[in-house]
């Protein structure tokens, strides 16, 4: 094989993105079987060990053998950040790309998938611990409308309701004098593919409510299991979405409706904040079924 042909088959990234609940999972996996890849986890809940159901986790049957990196690799008491997540993900990269494999990015957190496909320097802040103070006396809504002014680009990524998220990012953001740098001129060594997965807002809300009925009963189970194992409310409400409505509902602050209602509501919410910054970046190709992101990554 000639110098310039290694290359080209060793300099390759698929990433497969999409808003919550638009089969990211089971599209990856068969086009992972069809072009001999191997997947790399792109999604800021399942990184952590014991959030399987509520996070959407791929389960083994799920995988039909294609090798998966980056779920359950931190602890949930701990902080997860996005440069550990980078760390990892560009090893499993150099790691997948060696045995001769393509990787694939899968996920809906962009800020992840942004800091590999465009090698993002993420400065590593330490905690200002006196600003941290100070801005927790301020009301949530406050503080992410300062975020928005600060760091427009972070605050559409983030999710608005957790305040530990809000008051980090303005944390880094005051320690940096300005945003968080969107790119790198260390340009990554591989040529990406970005494939987004196509759903209207009402395809959206039918799937978010299916998943919902399916997997609610055990999400109370896994966030009942995870309490008893040292988890505190206030932590496993970080965890947003189905974590913090479900935590809510076993503390008995929402009804059982209330929190399927909640959910609901706020896993659309989500879903727009996804989109609105995927739609930013016009490399990524919009598909509707396999069929198309077949095509796309053959012609590749």
């Amino acid at each position: 094989m000639s110098i310039k042909a290694k290359h080209e088959k060793n300099n390759k990234l698929v990433a497969i993105l999409g808003p919550t609940a638009s089969g990211k999972t089971d599209l990856s996996v068969k086009l992972a079987k069809k072009f001999g890849g191997e997947i790399i986890s792109a999604d800021s809940r399942q990184v952590y060990k014991g959030l399987d159901v509520g996070s959407g986790k791929i389960t083994k049957k799920e995988m039909r053998g294609i090798p998966h990196y980056l779920l359950s690799v931190a602890n949930p008491k701990k902080r997860f950040s996005v440069v550990q997540y980078q760390k990892l993900a560009l090893k499993a990269i150099k790691n997948i790309q060696k045995h001769g494999k393509l990787p694939m990015l899968v996920g809906g957190t962009g800020f992840y998938i942004q800091s590999i496909v465009d090698g993002t320097v993420i400065p590593e802040v330490k905690p200002n611990w006196a600003l941290r103070a100070k801005l927790e006396k301020i009301a949530l809504p406050k503080l992410f409308k300062r975020l928005q002014k600060l760091d427009p680009v972070r605050a559409g990524n983030i999710d608005q309701n957790n305040p530990r998220r809000v008051v980090r990012a303005l944390e880094v953001v005051t320690a940096l004098r300005g945003p968080v740098p969107t790119a790198s001129a260390n340009i990554p060594p591989w040529d990406a593919l970005q494939i987004g997965i196509s759903k209207t807002p009402n395809q959206l809300k039918k799937l978010i409510k299916k998943r919902l009925i399916k997997k609610i009963k055990p999400t109370i189970a896994e966030v009942k299991k995870l309490h008893k194992l040292g988890l505190s409310w206030s932590r496993l409400e970080e965890f947003g979405l189905e974590y913090r409505f479900v935590a809510q509902y076993i503390q008995g602050e929402l009804s059982y409706q209330e929190m399927i209602d909640a959910i609901q509501i706020e896993s659309q919410h989500y879903a727009k904040r996804q989109m609105t910054w995927f739609k930013r970046d016009k490399r990524i190709h919009w598909v509707k079924n396999y069929k198309t992101a077949e095509k796309l990554i053959k012609n590749y």
